[in-house]
């Protein structure tokens, strides 16, 4: 006795070859980051920045900040954290208007695909390009200005728990301030001012405690300080911390902080954040 096989219909095989939420996902980030990859430019700004800027200061501030801290010890600090800041928030930022306005989001807008799924593709992006850039950083700071890494695993779980909080809370903000911008042309101008400003204000370039008093709180305000702070503990000797402005590292307050911006930021995006320029309405 034989029995036959009932062919697949095209609905089924259709149905069978469909990605999963994770595959669709991880094909969105890909192509982010190649699209990423293929802009001189973004490659060029993003990567290479915290790298210059590392190179040009530990050259001409070669000696110590106090305690026996070289200042390329605390100076690294402030790289990381602005290089995570410039990949997530101000690449996003930038980035986002010259999709929409090239009418990029509103097709997404229009295909079967989940909208979380172009989130997710950003997010990844984001991610990888951040550690790629993380490990650069701390590799040219290692050969050339012997830089001295954390030397305990609860070191590097406070690096890791900070730079996630910290991208999280960027990325968002990034996407939220995306929508300030009217055209292609003006996420630069937008963006670009308040990640300088942030930098200046926030102990990127010199130390925290050097600037004046309404400075620093005004910078206590925004996530940068904070992503700075927590490196700070990471990087620098644990009696460092007797000579930031609250008396130590208060990884406390860097968690409570970094994790309320993560939930400003959601709030941001889901009041703000548009799939099409005004003027396609």
């Amino acid at each position: 006795m034989t029995t036959t096989t009932k062919p697949a219909t095209p609905v089924a095989a259709a149905r069978g070859r469909r990605p999963g939420a994770g595959a669709l996902a991880l094909r969105q980030g890909r192509l982010e980051i190649t699209q990423f990859l293929r802009s001189r430019e973004s490659v060029v700004f993003t990567m290479g920045f915290p790298i210059i800027m590392i190179l040009i200061f530990a050259s001409i501030f070669d000696g110590t900040i106090g305690g026996g801290v070289k200042f390329t010890q605390y100076f690294i600090t402030g790289m990381i954290a602005t290089g995570l800041m410039t990949v997530s928030f101000q690449n996003l930022g930038i980035w986002i208007p010259i999709e929409r306005d090239r009418g990029v989001l509103k097709r997404y807008r229009g295909t079967p695909m989940p909208k979380w799924v172009w989130f997710a593709g950003k997010v990844i992006m984001v991610v990888a390009i951040g550690i790629a850039e993380t490990a650069l950083l701390l590799a040219v700071a290692v050969a050339l200005f012997d830089l001295d890494l954390p030397g305990t695993a609860a070191k590097w779980f406070t690096f890791g728990w900070v730079a996630v909080l910290g991208v999280t809370a960027c990325t968002l903000c990034g996407i939220a301030i995306s929508s300030l911008a009217r055209t292609a042309r003006s996420g630069s101008a937008v963006v670009t001012p308040v990640a300088l400003v942030l930098q200046f204000i926030s102990g990127v370039f010199f130390v925290f405690t050097d600037l004046p008093t309404w400075m620093q709180q005004v910078a206590a305000l925004f996530p940068l300080k904070w992503m700075c702070q927590g490196l700070r503990s990471v990087f620098l000797p644990e009696s460092f911390g007797g000579q930031e402005p609250g008396g130590s590292f208060e990884l406390g307050r860097v968690a409570v902080v970094l994790a309320l911006w993560c939930v400003i930021g959601v709030v941001l995006c889901l009041t703000t954040f548009r799939w099409t320029t005004k003027r396609d309405g």
